[in-house]
Protein backbone atom coordinates (compact mmCIF):
# COMPACT_ATOMS: atom_id res chain seq x y z
CA UNK A 1 0.00 0.00 0.00
CA UNK A 2 1.26 3.53 -0.64
CA UNK A 3 2.44 5.87 1.37
CA UNK A 4 0.70 9.00 -0.75
CA UNK A 5 -3.06 9.42 -0.12
CA UNK A 6 -4.42 9.61 -3.30
CA UNK A 7 -8.62 9.49 -4.80
CA UNK A 8 -9.19 6.32 -6.74
CA UNK A 9 -12.13 7.92 -8.51
CA UNK A 10 -13.05 11.69 -8.51
CA UNK A 11 -11.40 14.94 -9.71
CA UNK A 12 -8.28 14.75 -11.47
CA UNK A 13 -5.56 17.45 -11.47
CA UNK A 14 -3.45 17.57 -14.40
CA UNK A 15 -0.75 19.31 -14.79
CA UNK A 16 0.75 20.48 -17.71
CA UNK A 17 4.46 21.82 -18.69
CA UNK A 18 4.52 25.80 -18.78
CA UNK A 19 6.59 26.19 -21.71
CA UNK A 20 5.13 24.24 -24.05
CA UNK A 21 1.37 23.22 -22.49
CA UNK A 22 2.59 19.41 -22.57
CA UNK A 23 0.55 17.32 -20.39
CA UNK A 24 3.19 15.63 -17.81
CA UNK A 25 1.35 13.58 -15.49
CA UNK A 26 -2.02 14.00 -13.35
CA UNK A 27 -3.10 13.56 -9.58
CA UNK A 28 -6.35 12.41 -8.20
CA UNK A 29 -7.86 15.22 -5.85
CA UNK A 30 -7.86 14.07 -2.33
CA UNK A 31 -11.19 14.02 -0.51
CA UNK A 32 -11.97 15.30 2.89
CA UNK A 33 -12.36 11.73 4.04
CA UNK A 34 -9.08 10.98 2.60
CA UNK A 35 -7.49 13.83 4.72
CA UNK A 36 -8.64 12.53 7.48
CA UNK A 37 -7.60 8.69 7.12
CA UNK A 38 -4.19 10.38 6.40
CA UNK A 39 -4.24 12.59 9.13
CA UNK A 40 -5.16 9.46 11.55
CA UNK A 41 -2.67 6.79 9.78
CA UNK A 42 0.19 10.01 10.78
CA UNK A 43 -1.25 9.99 13.94
CA UNK A 44 -0.46 6.16 14.67
CA UNK A 45 2.58 6.34 12.76
CA UNK A 46 4.39 9.16 15.12
CA UNK A 47 3.46 7.30 18.27
CA UNK A 48 5.68 4.54 17.23
CA UNK A 49 8.47 7.02 15.95
CA UNK A 50 8.19 9.52 18.86
CA UNK A 51 10.41 7.55 21.03
CA UNK A 52 12.79 6.42 17.77
CA UNK A 53 16.88 7.37 18.42
CA UNK A 54 18.02 10.98 17.10
CA UNK A 55 20.54 7.74 15.47
CA UNK A 56 17.43 6.02 13.71
CA UNK A 57 16.15 9.86 12.53
CA UNK A 58 19.21 10.64 10.71
CA UNK A 59 19.60 7.17 8.95
CA UNK A 60 16.10 7.91 7.52
CA UNK A 61 17.16 10.81 6.19
CA UNK A 62 19.98 10.05 5.19
CA UNK A 63 18.98 7.19 3.15
CA UNK A 64 16.21 9.13 1.47
CA UNK A 65 18.92 11.69 0.59
CA UNK A 66 20.68 9.21 -0.78
CA UNK A 67 17.80 8.18 -2.86
CA UNK A 68 17.52 11.66 -4.24
CA UNK A 69 20.73 11.37 -5.31
CA UNK A 70 20.49 8.03 -7.59
CA UNK A 71 17.05 9.43 -8.60
CA UNK A 72 18.39 12.98 -9.16
CA UNK A 73 18.45 13.75 -13.13
CA UNK A 74 15.02 12.27 -13.37
CA UNK A 75 13.77 14.61 -10.20
CA UNK A 76 15.17 17.40 -11.96
CA UNK A 77 13.37 16.47 -15.17
CA UNK A 78 9.82 16.14 -13.22
CA UNK A 79 10.68 19.86 -11.76
CA UNK A 80 11.81 21.38 -14.90
CA UNK A 81 8.64 19.92 -16.67
CA UNK A 82 5.98 20.50 -14.11
CA UNK A 83 6.72 24.75 -13.28
CA UNK A 84 9.60 25.89 -15.97
CA UNK A 85 12.39 25.75 -13.97
CA UNK A 86 15.68 25.07 -16.16
CA UNK A 87 17.16 22.72 -16.01
CA UNK A 88 20.31 23.88 -14.32
CA UNK A 89 17.78 25.09 -11.55
CA UNK A 90 16.01 21.80 -11.32
CA UNK A 91 19.57 20.09 -11.12
CA UNK A 92 20.77 22.80 -8.44
CA UNK A 93 17.36 22.17 -6.06
CA UNK A 94 18.23 18.32 -6.57
CA UNK A 95 21.87 19.10 -4.65
CA UNK A 96 20.10 21.24 -2.01
CA UNK A 97 17.69 18.70 -1.21
CA UNK A 98 19.75 15.88 -0.25
CA UNK A 99 21.85 18.56 1.52
CA UNK A 100 18.68 19.70 3.63
CA UNK A 101 17.80 16.41 4.48
CA UNK A 102 21.29 15.56 5.51
CA UNK A 103 21.94 18.29 7.83
CA UNK A 104 18.39 17.60 9.62
CA UNK A 105 20.03 14.21 10.04
CA UNK A 106 23.04 15.87 11.70
CA UNK A 107 20.94 18.08 13.68
CA UNK A 108 18.56 15.70 15.10
CA UNK A 109 21.58 14.43 17.19
CA UNK A 110 22.18 17.88 18.74
CA UNK A 111 18.33 18.75 19.92
CA UNK A 112 19.84 19.07 22.79
CA UNK A 113 18.27 20.14 26.46
CA UNK A 114 19.10 21.71 29.38
CA UNK A 115 19.18 21.88 33.19
CA UNK A 116 18.40 24.84 35.05
CA UNK A 117 18.82 25.03 39.22
CA UNK A 118 16.00 26.00 41.07
CA UNK A 119 17.68 27.82 44.14
CA UNK A 120 16.45 31.29 42.98
CA UNK A 121 12.85 30.69 44.11
CA UNK A 122 12.01 29.95 47.92
CA UNK A 123 12.41 25.75 48.43
CA UNK A 124 14.14 25.23 45.43
CA UNK A 125 17.55 24.73 46.87
CA UNK A 126 17.88 21.09 45.71
CA UNK A 127 15.76 20.91 42.75
CA UNK A 128 17.03 21.00 38.94
CA UNK A 129 15.12 21.60 36.08
CA UNK A 130 15.65 19.43 32.89
CA UNK A 131 14.32 20.81 30.06
CA UNK A 132 14.10 18.55 26.80
CA UNK A 133 12.35 18.47 23.67
CA UNK A 134 9.86 16.08 22.49
CA UNK A 135 8.09 15.78 18.98
CA UNK A 136 4.55 17.99 18.32
CA UNK A 137 2.67 15.33 16.59
CA UNK A 138 1.80 15.58 12.99
CA UNK A 139 2.94 18.04 10.76
CA UNK A 140 0.51 20.13 8.20
CA UNK A 141 3.50 20.66 5.31
CA UNK A 142 2.05 22.92 2.42
CA UNK A 143 4.27 24.20 -0.29
CA UNK A 144 4.19 26.17 -3.10
CA UNK A 145 5.11 25.58 -6.88
CA UNK A 146 8.15 27.67 -6.90
CA UNK A 147 11.09 24.66 -5.15
CA UNK A 148 9.00 21.92 -5.32
CA UNK A 149 11.53 19.81 -3.91
CA UNK A 150 13.47 21.61 -1.40
CA UNK A 151 10.89 23.71 0.02
CA UNK A 152 8.96 20.56 0.65
CA UNK A 153 12.41 18.70 2.37
CA UNK A 154 12.99 22.08 4.43
CA UNK A 155 9.57 20.77 6.39
CA UNK A 156 9.91 17.36 6.03
CA UNK A 157 13.58 17.48 7.33
CA UNK A 158 12.74 19.34 10.33
CA UNK A 159 9.62 17.33 11.13
CA UNK A 160 11.13 13.95 10.80
CA UNK A 161 14.79 14.98 12.89
CA UNK A 162 12.84 16.13 15.40
CA UNK A 163 10.34 12.73 15.84
CA UNK A 164 6.49 14.04 13.68
CA UNK A 165 5.36 12.24 11.58
CA UNK A 166 4.49 14.62 7.95
CA UNK A 167 1.09 14.66 6.07
CA UNK A 168 2.23 17.23 3.01
CA UNK A 169 -0.14 19.26 0.53
CA UNK A 170 2.16 20.47 -2.49
CA UNK A 171 0.53 22.91 -5.46
CA UNK A 172 -1.73 21.96 -7.38
CA UNK A 173 0.65 23.58 -10.27
CA UNK A 174 3.70 21.26 -9.21
CA UNK A 175 2.32 18.49 -7.14
CA UNK A 176 4.29 15.61 -9.62
CA UNK A 177 7.52 16.57 -7.22
CA UNK A 178 6.22 15.67 -4.29
CA UNK A 179 4.24 12.46 -4.95
CA UNK A 180 8.31 10.95 -6.06
CA UNK A 181 9.84 12.18 -3.21
CA UNK A 182 7.05 10.24 -1.18
CA UNK A 183 7.55 7.15 -3.20
CA UNK A 184 11.66 7.29 -2.66
CA UNK A 185 10.72 7.80 1.16
CA UNK A 186 9.25 4.37 0.90
CA UNK A 187 12.15 2.93 -0.94
CA UNK A 188 14.91 4.09 1.52
CA UNK A 189 12.86 2.21 4.05
CA UNK A 190 10.81 4.82 6.24
CA UNK A 191 7.75 3.94 8.46
CA UNK A 192 4.48 3.54 6.84
CA UNK A 193 2.79 6.15 7.09
CA UNK A 194 5.24 8.73 8.60
CA UNK A 195 5.16 10.62 5.54
CA UNK A 196 2.01 10.83 3.58
CA UNK A 197 0.93 13.20 0.39
CA UNK A 198 -2.47 14.56 -0.05
CA UNK A 199 -3.39 16.47 -3.50
CA UNK A 200 -5.32 19.45 -4.42
CA UNK A 201 -6.08 23.29 -4.28
CA UNK A 202 -7.32 25.92 -1.52
CA UNK A 203 -10.71 23.37 -0.54
CA UNK A 204 -7.57 20.76 0.40
CA UNK A 205 -5.32 23.00 2.33
CA UNK A 206 -7.98 24.27 4.40
CA UNK A 207 -9.58 20.76 5.10
CA UNK A 208 -5.80 19.87 6.17
CA UNK A 209 -5.56 22.77 8.16
CA UNK A 210 -8.97 22.06 10.18
CA UNK A 211 -7.72 18.68 10.90
CA UNK A 212 -6.40 17.21 14.02
CA UNK A 213 -2.78 17.84 13.21
CA UNK A 214 -0.33 19.50 15.98
CA UNK A 215 1.36 22.33 13.73
CA UNK A 216 0.97 23.77 10.30
CA UNK A 217 4.04 25.03 8.20
CA UNK A 218 2.86 26.57 5.36
CA UNK A 219 4.73 28.59 2.83
CA UNK A 220 2.80 30.64 -0.10
CA UNK A 221 1.04 33.73 -0.22
CA UNK A 222 -0.45 36.23 2.28
CA UNK A 223 -4.52 35.58 2.01
CA UNK A 224 -3.80 31.86 1.75
CA UNK A 225 -1.65 32.03 4.91
CA UNK A 226 -4.57 33.67 6.78
CA UNK A 227 -7.45 31.84 5.72
CA UNK A 228 -5.00 28.28 6.72
CA UNK A 229 -4.15 30.44 10.08
CA UNK A 230 -7.48 31.05 10.51
CA UNK A 231 -8.62 27.65 9.88
CA UNK A 232 -6.42 25.99 12.07
CA UNK A 233 -7.30 27.43 15.44
CA UNK A 234 -5.03 27.35 18.33
CA UNK A 235 -2.82 24.86 16.24
CA UNK A 236 0.96 26.36 16.03
CA UNK A 237 1.86 28.25 12.44
CA UNK A 238 4.98 28.30 11.04
CA UNK A 239 4.23 30.91 7.62
CA UNK A 240 6.57 32.04 5.01
CA UNK A 241 4.38 34.70 2.98
CA UNK A 242 6.46 36.46 0.62
CA UNK A 243 8.32 39.33 0.16
CA UNK A 244 8.97 42.70 -1.65
CA UNK A 245 12.57 42.04 -1.00
CA UNK A 246 14.92 45.55 -1.43
CA UNK A 247 18.66 46.05 -2.93
CA UNK A 248 20.63 48.57 -2.22
CA UNK A 249 23.87 49.21 -4.21
CA UNK A 250 26.20 51.98 -2.83
CA UNK A 251 28.76 54.41 -4.34
CA UNK A 252 31.37 52.31 -3.40
CA UNK A 253 30.37 48.50 -4.47
CA UNK A 254 31.87 46.19 -6.55
CA UNK A 255 29.45 46.95 -9.68
CA UNK A 256 30.03 43.83 -11.95
CA UNK A 257 29.61 41.50 -8.84
CA UNK A 258 26.05 43.61 -7.97
CA UNK A 259 24.77 43.67 -11.37
CA UNK A 260 25.30 39.44 -12.33
CA UNK A 261 23.76 39.08 -8.53
CA UNK A 262 20.73 41.46 -9.09
CA UNK A 263 20.03 39.30 -12.90
CA UNK A 264 20.97 35.87 -11.01
CA UNK A 265 18.73 36.72 -8.09
CA UNK A 266 15.79 38.18 -10.26
CA UNK A 267 15.73 35.47 -13.08
CA UNK A 268 16.40 32.41 -11.17
CA UNK A 269 12.89 30.76 -11.73
CA UNK A 270 11.75 33.83 -13.96
CA UNK A 271 11.62 35.72 -10.65
CA UNK A 272 9.04 33.71 -8.83
CA UNK A 273 10.96 33.64 -5.54
CA UNK A 274 10.04 34.53 -2.40
CA UNK A 275 12.80 36.96 -1.67
CA UNK A 276 14.10 37.21 -5.17
CA UNK A 277 15.12 41.60 -5.73
CA UNK A 278 11.51 43.12 -6.13
CA UNK A 279 12.92 46.53 -5.86
CA UNK A 280 16.83 47.71 -7.12
CA UNK A 281 18.16 50.49 -5.16
CA UNK A 282 20.60 51.83 -6.94
CA UNK A 283 22.14 55.50 -5.22
CA UNK A 284 22.35 57.82 -7.51
CA UNK A 285 26.20 58.09 -8.21
CA UNK A 286 26.57 55.15 -9.59
CA UNK A 287 22.97 54.28 -11.14
CA UNK A 288 23.89 55.73 -14.95
CA UNK A 289 27.26 53.35 -14.86
CA UNK A 290 25.01 50.28 -12.85
CA UNK A 291 22.31 50.68 -15.52
CA UNK A 292 24.74 50.40 -18.40
CA UNK A 293 26.33 47.25 -17.47
CA UNK A 294 23.02 45.86 -16.43
CA UNK A 295 21.54 46.18 -19.44
CA UNK A 296 24.12 44.56 -21.48
CA UNK A 297 24.09 41.43 -19.34
CA UNK A 298 20.33 41.76 -19.30
CA UNK A 299 20.38 41.30 -23.32
CA UNK A 300 23.04 38.21 -23.17
CA UNK A 301 19.94 36.52 -21.11
CA UNK A 302 19.04 33.32 -23.09
CA UNK A 303 15.18 32.60 -22.51
CA UNK A 304 13.40 29.41 -23.79
CA UNK A 305 12.46 26.01 -23.33
CA UNK A 306 13.42 25.44 -19.89
CA UNK A 307 14.60 21.60 -20.45
CA UNK A 308 17.90 22.97 -22.72
CA UNK A 309 21.37 23.47 -20.65
CA UNK A 310 21.90 26.13 -21.96
CA UNK A 311 18.86 28.30 -21.18
CA UNK A 312 18.86 30.85 -18.62
CA UNK A 313 15.35 31.67 -17.68
CA UNK A 314 12.16 29.64 -18.27
CA UNK A 315 8.46 30.56 -18.09
CA UNK A 316 6.81 31.66 -15.36
CA UNK A 317 4.40 29.21 -13.71
CA UNK A 318 1.23 29.60 -16.80
CA UNK A 319 0.01 32.17 -19.05
CA UNK A 320 -2.37 34.04 -16.54
CA UNK A 321 0.37 34.56 -14.14
CA UNK A 322 2.57 36.10 -17.11
CA UNK A 323 -0.95 38.34 -18.11
CA UNK A 324 -0.91 39.95 -13.80
CA UNK A 325 2.83 40.87 -14.56
CA UNK A 326 2.29 42.48 -18.01
CA UNK A 327 -0.73 44.12 -16.22
CA UNK A 328 1.52 45.50 -13.49
CA UNK A 329 4.06 46.99 -16.15
CA UNK A 330 1.37 48.45 -18.28
CA UNK A 331 -0.20 50.13 -15.00
CA UNK A 332 2.94 51.58 -14.18
CA UNK A 333 4.14 53.22 -17.75
CA UNK A 334 0.46 54.29 -18.50
CA UNK A 335 0.47 56.13 -14.74
CA UNK A 336 3.99 57.72 -15.57
CA UNK A 337 5.08 55.95 -12.48
CA UNK A 338 8.36 54.40 -14.52
CA UNK A 339 10.21 54.16 -17.60
CA UNK A 340 10.38 50.84 -19.56
CA UNK A 341 13.79 49.93 -20.96
CA UNK A 342 13.89 46.68 -22.18
CA UNK A 343 11.52 43.42 -22.08
CA UNK A 344 7.85 43.98 -21.01
CA UNK A 345 6.13 41.32 -23.15
CA UNK A 346 5.20 37.87 -23.39
CA UNK A 347 4.27 34.77 -25.35
CA UNK A 348 1.66 32.49 -22.74
CA UNK A 349 3.82 31.82 -20.05
CA UNK A 350 6.80 32.91 -21.52
CA UNK A 351 7.90 36.47 -19.86
CA UNK A 352 11.21 38.68 -21.76
CA UNK A 353 13.63 39.51 -19.11
CA UNK A 354 12.14 42.99 -18.14
CA UNK A 355 13.80 46.49 -16.93
CA UNK A 356 11.94 49.34 -15.48
CA UNK A 357 13.83 52.76 -14.36
CA UNK A 358 12.66 55.90 -12.96
CA UNK A 359 10.23 53.96 -10.50
CA UNK A 360 7.90 55.97 -8.40
CA UNK A 361 7.28 55.10 -4.71
CA UNK A 362 3.69 53.95 -5.37
CA UNK A 363 4.49 51.94 -8.93
CA UNK A 364 2.53 49.07 -9.73
CA UNK A 365 5.85 46.57 -9.71
CA UNK A 366 6.77 47.33 -6.76
CA UNK A 367 3.58 48.29 -4.46
CA UNK A 368 3.06 44.84 -3.77
CA UNK A 369 5.38 41.97 -4.46
CA UNK A 370 5.16 40.86 -8.33
CA UNK A 371 6.45 37.21 -9.18
CA UNK A 372 8.21 37.69 -12.55
CA UNK A 373 11.23 38.62 -13.93
CA UNK A 374 11.28 42.48 -13.60
CA UNK A 375 14.03 44.53 -12.19
CA UNK A 376 12.43 47.64 -10.94
CA UNK A 377 15.25 50.53 -10.32
CA UNK A 378 14.81 53.09 -7.93
CA UNK A 379 17.20 55.64 -7.33
CA UNK A 380 17.99 57.37 -3.99
CA UNK A 381 20.87 59.88 -2.42
CA UNK A 382 20.16 59.39 1.30
CA UNK A 383 20.47 56.12 2.92
CA UNK A 384 18.14 56.58 5.84
CA UNK A 385 15.60 57.90 3.70
CA UNK A 386 15.59 54.46 1.65
CA UNK A 387 15.45 52.27 4.59
CA UNK A 388 12.88 54.63 5.95
CA UNK A 389 10.69 53.49 2.44
CA UNK A 390 11.38 50.15 2.80
CA UNK A 391 10.44 49.96 6.29
CA UNK A 392 6.89 51.63 5.79
CA UNK A 393 6.02 49.00 3.78
CA UNK A 394 3.92 45.65 5.06
CA UNK A 395 6.55 42.97 4.34
CA UNK A 396 10.00 42.28 5.59
CA UNK A 397 11.68 39.11 4.76
CA UNK A 398 15.49 40.09 3.36
CA UNK A 399 17.34 42.76 1.95
CA UNK A 400 20.93 42.71 0.25
CA UNK A 401 23.21 45.77 0.43
CA UNK A 402 26.42 46.04 -1.67
CA UNK A 403 29.02 48.19 -0.14
CA UNK A 404 32.38 47.97 1.43
CA UNK A 405 32.00 50.48 4.29
CA UNK A 406 31.40 49.33 7.66
CA UNK A 407 29.31 52.56 9.35
CA UNK A 408 26.86 52.00 6.18
CA UNK A 409 27.38 47.82 7.24
CA UNK A 410 26.28 48.60 10.51
CA UNK A 411 23.17 51.26 9.26
CA UNK A 412 21.52 48.94 7.09
CA UNK A 413 21.74 45.90 9.24
CA UNK A 414 20.50 47.70 12.06
CA UNK A 415 17.53 49.85 10.51
CA UNK A 416 16.23 47.61 7.86
CA UNK A 417 13.02 46.15 9.58
CA UNK A 418 13.72 42.29 8.01
CA UNK A 419 14.37 38.78 8.68
CA UNK A 420 18.04 38.99 7.20
CA UNK A 421 20.47 41.13 6.01
CA UNK A 422 22.92 40.08 3.02
CA UNK A 423 25.65 41.95 2.46
CA UNK A 424 27.26 42.12 -0.80
CA UNK A 425 24.62 39.70 -1.54
CA UNK A 426 20.94 39.77 -2.90
CA UNK A 427 18.28 39.46 -0.65
CA UNK A 428 17.29 35.92 -2.17
CA UNK A 429 20.53 34.21 -0.18
CA UNK A 430 19.84 31.46 2.14
CA UNK A 431 21.67 28.52 3.80
CA UNK A 432 19.96 25.30 4.51
CA UNK A 433 20.85 25.68 8.20
CA UNK A 434 20.51 29.75 8.77
CA UNK A 435 17.20 30.85 9.95
CA UNK A 436 14.89 31.94 6.80
CA UNK A 437 11.81 33.91 7.26
CA UNK A 438 10.69 37.26 8.03
CA UNK A 439 8.54 40.18 10.47
CA UNK A 440 5.51 41.58 9.43
CA UNK A 441 3.32 39.74 6.49
CA UNK A 442 6.35 38.17 4.90
CA UNK A 443 5.34 35.33 8.05
CA UNK A 444 5.57 33.45 11.17
CA UNK A 445 8.16 31.91 12.67
CA UNK A 446 11.34 30.34 11.26
CA UNK A 447 12.47 27.80 8.48
CA UNK A 448 16.27 26.69 8.50
CA UNK A 449 16.82 23.22 9.77
CA UNK A 450 18.17 23.85 12.97
CA UNK A 451 15.72 26.79 13.98
CA UNK A 452 13.21 24.37 12.67
CA UNK A 453 13.75 21.76 14.82
CA UNK A 454 12.88 23.40 17.35
CA UNK A 455 9.81 24.95 16.28
CA UNK A 456 8.72 21.28 15.66
CA UNK A 457 9.55 20.23 18.87
CA UNK A 458 7.76 20.44 22.33
CA UNK A 459 9.74 21.93 25.49
CA UNK A 460 9.31 19.43 28.19
CA UNK A 461 10.59 20.61 32.06
CA UNK A 462 10.55 18.28 34.79
CA UNK A 463 11.79 19.27 37.81
CA UNK A 464 13.11 17.01 40.68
Amino acid sequence: MTQVATLSAGSTITVRNPFNGNVVGDVAESTPSEIATAVARAKIAQQDFRRSTPALRRSLLNALAAEIAADAEDLARIISSEMGKTIREARNEVRRAQNTLKLSGDAATFLDGEALHCAIVEGGADRLATITYEPVGVVAAITPFNYPLNLLCHKLGPAIAAGNAVVAKPSPKAPLTAERLCSLAERAGWPRNLFQVVHGGAEVALSLARSPINLLSFTGGLTAGLALKNASGLVRCLMELGGNDPLFVMPDADLDKAVATTIGHRFEIAGQSCAAVKKLYLHHDIERAFTEKLLAEVDAVEFGDPSLDDTDMGPLIDAAAARNVQERIDATIAGKRGKLLTGGNHTGALFAPTVLSEITADAPVIADETFGPVIAIRTFGDAAEAIAEVNAGEYGLQAGVFTNDHAVIKQFSRDLVVGGVMINEGPDFRAEHVPFGGVKRSGLGREGVRIALREMSEPKVVID
